[in-house]
């Protein structure tokens, strides 16, 4: 039984940015999703090869590292495809704001003032 979750822990990887969480298994998604579910967390929905993704990576990293009380989390859709259809992503790049047990809102494209604005609305610094 340590060693399965020792595998479930592995599978988590950080991003480029510490203030960032990979996931690249449905399990360790959902049993990290389950004992967070009603805290702050911003959910970034991409893959690699797209450029909206890249494009808005940055302010996404940089925002990560400003709004410490959610938690940030990039779900790649290549990955992780029944996670996105979960949430109900149909393009990328797709953001999913969400509190106390439930999305307060989405930001659909690399949309920099819009996710920014949404970011401020809903986190505190």
């Amino acid at each position: 039984m340590g060693s399965y979750f020792s595998s479930i822990s592995a599978t988590v990887v950080e991003a480029e940015n510490p203030h960032v969480r990979a996931f690249h298994s449905a399990e360790s998604w959902q049993t990290h999703f389950k004992q967070i579910k009603d805290s702050p967390k911003l959910l970034h929905f991409t893959v690699s090869w797209c450029p909206p993704c890249k494009f808005i990576a940055p302010l996404f990293n940089e925002m990560a590292a400003m709004f410490t009380d959610a938690e940030f989390i990039k779900i790649d859709v290549d990955e992780l495809s029944d996670v996105a259809k979960e949430f109900k992503v149909e393009a990328m790049p797709t953001f999913v704001l969400w509190k106390k047990g439930k999305e307060v809102d989405r930001v659909v494209g690399a949309e920099k003032d819009e996710l920014k604005n949404k970011i401020e609305k809903h986190y505190q610094l």
